[in-house]
């Protein structure tokens, strides 16, 4: 055995971290002062204890409403659009969310292979756990397979870090085991998060990812008005957004994103613009 090795014998190693180590987001850094600040008040000054009460309750609604937009950078790193560069100039990233779905999914992936696109798929755990080969399939004909928690729970924005950890960590094993792919970005349940997620994506080496602009495709059934708001404005290093799960049906019902696909691919490549997943478009790859 080597005397000098830090590993220690029949364990692995951890994997090489695939993301830089950055300060805390100062939001966090400065509730933790502040918390600190009203403590030492109401040490001071117990008589005050409704104004430092109040004061709790303001920084919590603060950072509770910065949750819910999901593409703010106040609570972390967040990519709303591709990193800038040479590498980039030229790109879009087309991000695809909630599935695998079984109906849905395999004509997504067998329109993507006619033009030729590669795309990063956000599947949630538990829908991976029902349908394991088309993880598979994803990574096996080119796409990027990343993380969408493991349950999709709509209380995720409110959730504490234990349970934040065990949810998103839960899906990392799922993903991994299912397609042998280990994912390196994470999207929140409807963009939604709140101040304790960052801690967690840093501890989990993922970096949380939104979106430029979105269809929202899983509401609205006219694939024009879906098109459109992919569109409007288009530009190197946007990250849209479309769902193969619970993805809305036209009226004559065809899921919404087979209908829109080829319209956004083909007015993108009028504009000489290209389609990376996430992966592709690190500064670093």
């Amino acid at each position: 055995m080597n005397p000098f090795s830090t590993t220690t014998p029949g364990v692995m190693p951890a994997p090489p971290r695939r993301w830089p180590q950055t300060g805390y987001p100062a939001m966090l850094t400065a509730t933790v002062a502040w918390h600190v600040v009203i403590l030492a008040g109401w040490l001071l000054k117990p008589a005050a204890w409704p104004w430092w009460l109040a004061a709790i309750f303001v920084n919590h609604a603060i950072f509770t409403v910065t949750g819910l937009l999901p593409r703010t950078s106040l609570l972390g790193p967040n990519w709303t659009r591709l990193p800038a560069g040479k590498h980039n100039a030229d790109a879009l990233a087309l991000t695809i969310d909630d599935g695998p779905d079984p109906v849905v999914t395999p004509q997504v992936l067998d329109l993507l292979d006619a033009f030729e696109v590669r795309a990063t798929f956000f599947c949630i755990g538990a829908n991976v756990q029902r349908y394991p080969a088309l993880a598979r399939e994803i990574v096996a004909r080119g796409h990027a397979l990343e993380n969408h928690s493991q349950v999709h729970v709509h209380t995720f924005s409110v959730t504490l870090p234990h349970a934040l950890t065990r949810e998103i960590e839960a899906a990392q094993r799922t993903l991994e085991a299912a397609s042998g792919a280990r994912p390196m970005f994470f999207r929140a349940p409807a963009g939604l998060r709140n101040i304790f997620l960052e801690p967690v994506l840093r501890k989990l080496d993922l970096r949380l990812a939104t979106w430029t602009r979105r269809g929202y495709d899983t509401r609205e059934r006219d694939p024009q008005v879906v098109a459109r708001r992919l569109l409007d404005g288009l530009a190197a290093r946007d990250i849209l957004l479309l769902h193969d799960g619970n993805a809305a049906l036209t009226a004559d019902g065809k899921p919404v994103i087979l209908e829109v696909l080829p319209r956004v691919i083909n007015a993108a490549r009028r504009q000489r613009l290209r389609f990376v997943t996430l992966r592709e478009a690190r500064v670093d790859a």
